[in-house]
């Protein structure tokens, strides 16, 4: 039965749901107080990458012997201000522990690649439905090590890539510099994920897929979505800063905002802001010719349609707190160094971002139903794999409103997992 659905968040996420929804027959209308693909959007400037590799959680083992140091180093890839760690400690416990043995992040990185094996294949087939599969291209993606030993170091990481699935080709220094003749000479081995892909231009795809189903007789209504109407366990209407919206079923995937419309939906998820930041440097003199992650900056850089971006770091602080755009700052120095022929002269315009990754403290997003009512869909919290996750989740989503079974396990998704 065709049902009346309230999609609250246009991210790459709550986008994909809306375009599921309307294939299923349902009558959608998506809440979002800011422009779709706006810069307001993690999915905005996320680092473009659809990657099946991407399975790694962020917290290992060890990981708890490293703290202090990033807590004193400002140049680091993860900083945490000093002042937001009383209020971070529950999660950042939580965060340590879900990463304390090999057993647990076996667990997640099997977790996640049931949501990210086919990520690049579903992203070109969205992007040719909405009419626009120049946006994904899938030429593979390139990690850049210093040397053999420096890929060896990280032998957990890729033992769990091989482990679910991910294949890769190693290449030695010659090859290397025949495929990326710009990368510096400091880079002497690298292994190829030819299954992997990118966006160049993940703003304007979240933007056309809102385009095509708005198209398609979605409505979008330009509001913040601040709670529900639940009667008895059943969904009457989402309230809104434009007043309240009837409705049959709700898909919450409104990314960093998710945290306070879940628990008016009856669920206290620890999700807190992985602050990220992007440059870009438009008409770059050299940058990669396939998106590339370099060892030593743990950064990916993507020749986007704005120019080349160099996208990471974590810097756990307030959703409030102003930018600290030495943040950037550490990004383009990196590029600098990877590609020097960037550093022979002035640089042209560099472009500066920073954005919110919703993350959970166990690295998995939270996919599932309210404990307040089920007719409210829960699709958000997925941290550093929004963007290659958003398809799979939206069609998860869209079977959980119908009552439909879920192609995967969705248990260990729960947001009562906490």
């Amino acid at each position: 039965m065709p049902l009346h659905v309230v999609v609250i968040g246009s991210g790459i996420v709550g986008a994909s749901a809306a375009i599921e929804l309307l294939r299923d027959g349902h009558r959608v209308t998506i809440v979002e107080p800011g422009t779709p693909g706006g810069p307001q959007a993690a999915s905005y400037g996320n680092g473009a990458w659809l990657s099946p590799a991407s399975i790694i959680p962020m917290s290992m083992p060890g990981l708890w012997k490293k703290v202090l140091g990033y807590l004193l180093d400002p140049g680091g890839p993860l900083t945490i201000r000093w002042r937001m760690l009383p209020r971070l400690a529950p999660w950042l416990i939580r965060f340590l522990r879900a990463g304390s043995t090999v057993a647990k992040v076996e667990a997640t990185a099997r977790r996640l690649s049931s949501l990210l094996h086919d990520a690049p294949s579903r992203h070109a087939a969205l992007a040719a439905e909405i009419g626009a599969p120049d946006l994904v291209k899938r030429q593979g993606l390139l990690y850049a090590y210093p040397d053999r030993a420096a890929f060896e170091a990280e032998a957990l990481a890729w033992r769990l890539r091989r482990d679910n699935g991910v294949r890769w080709i190693e290449i030695g220094a010659e090859e290397l510099f025949q495929r990326e003749p710009t990368l510096g000479r400091h880079y002497r081995f690298a292994v190829l994920v030819e299954d992997g892909g990118h966006c160049v231009d993940p703003g304007g795809y979240v933007a056309a897929i809102v385009a095509h189903v708005v198209g398609q007789g979605a409505t979008l209504i330009q509001a913040e979505a601040t709670g529900f109407d639940i009667a008895a366990g059943r969904l009457r209407a989402v309230t809104t800063s434009a007043g309240l919206i009837a409705c049959d079923r709700v898909v919450l995937a409104a990314g960093i905002r998710s945290k306070a419309l879940a628990r008016a939906a009856g669920d206290r998820v620890p999700l807190e802001s992985e602050r990220g930041y992007h440059v870009v440097i438009a008409d770059p003199a050299a940058g990669p010719r396939t998106p590339l992650m370099p060892s030593d900056g743990k950064m990916g850089n993507t020749m986007t349609r704005q120019g080349l971006r160099a996208a990471g770091q974590v810097e756990l602080a307030s959703v409030d707190a102003l930018p600290d755009w030495r943040r950037a700052d550490i990004l383009l120095r990196h590029l600098l160094s990877a590609y020097p022929a960037l550093d022979k002269g002035p640089l042209p315009d560099v472009a500066r971002w920073m954005g919110h990754r919703p993350s959970t403290p166990d690295g998995l997003p939270v996919l599932g139903l309210a404990s307040a009512s089920s007719d409210i869909v829960y699709a958000f919290g997925h941290g550093h794999v929004g963007l290659a996750a958003g398809p799979v989740s939206g069609r998860l989503a869209a079977d959980l409103v119908g009552g439909r079974q879920p192609g995967i396990d969705l248990k260990p998704f729960a947001a009562t997992r906490f």
